[in-house]
């Protein structure tokens, strides 16, 4: 009888030390668990290492593919799932998980449909629901590039995306002040990347992209239907959309006078 395959739960954190635990409370049946922190200044580690011993630290920080790539590489199962440290695996996506594990089909990665929980409801609309991402996929077979953000796993020719079932919990901001911090953090890294590349915006791009987003999360999204939350995340989005080319088209004004 051949033996199920393995599967390693793999995390990069960052000062998570709220939400981490519920994390790894629903991974904790997968064959090992790797957490790559970042340069935590809470918990986070402590609590990371409750779980398993395969912590590590790197405060490089040169993005978000290039810091999955490195956890990737601490991961040793034949199967990777890439979590995040606000989401949770529920009950029937394991069923699922452990499914594709006793299969091991390597020509196959999985896309997970992503549940979102925001300012005190799951978000079925908006254009956020079901989300389908891959995180679930052969560790020899798949890589994520080095993007700083809107990072992209690359497949071997083989491979085969397939939708499993089973939602993925994402808890995704405890309140607003939580939102625009997160939201200023990858404006800033979505600037960063662009600019690297010689990239231009204006305000009135940003304007005009802003007004795009609210209208399509809210009205041809259905975002409406998602209630009074789902007004405010399209305003939020609208906002958190400007926010990024301001931060673009700022890199390239002048510095201050000197003195």
């Amino acid at each position: 009888m051949t033996a199920k395959a393995t599967l390693s739960a793999v995390l990069i954190v960052r000062n998570e030390a709220a939400v981490l635990r519920d994390c790894l409370e629903s991974v904790r049946w997968a064959d090992e668990i790797v957490v790559l922190d970042s340069g935590s200044s809470d918990a986070t580690l402590a609590i990371a290492r409750e779980y398993t011993d395969r912590t590590y630290i790197e405060e490089d920080w040169q993005g978000y593919g290039v810091q999955r790539q490195r956890a990737q590489a601490k991961a040793t199962s034949d199967w990777v799932l890439m979590i995040d440290a606000d989401e949770r695996v529920t009950a029937e996506l394991k069923q699922s998980i452990q499914a594709v594990l006793r299969e091991n089909n390597q020509t196959r990665a999985y896309a997970l449909p992503i549940l979102p929980w925001c300012f005190g409801r799951f978000i079925r609309h908006s254009g956020w629901y079901p989300a389908y991402k891959v995180r679930l996929y052969p560790r020899n077979k798949a890589q994520y590039g080095s993007q700083r953000v809107h990072e992209k796993l690359s497949f071997a020719p083989e491979i085969q995306t397939v939708r499993l079932k089973g939602d993925l919990l994402h808890f995704t901001y405890r309140d607003v002040e939580h939102y625009l911090v997160k939201s200023a953090r990858y404006a800033a890294e979505w600037a960063e990347q662009r600019y690297a590349a010689g990239r231009k915006a204006s305000l009135w791009q940003g304007g005009v992209h802003a007004a795009g987003c609210f209208l399509k999360m809210y009205l041809l999204r259905a975002g409406f239907l998602d209630g009074r939350q789902g007004l405010l995340l399209a305003l939020l989005s609208a906002h958190s959309t400007f926010v990024k080319y301001a931060e673009l088209w700022r890199r390239y004004q002048p510095p201050p006078p000197a003195l």
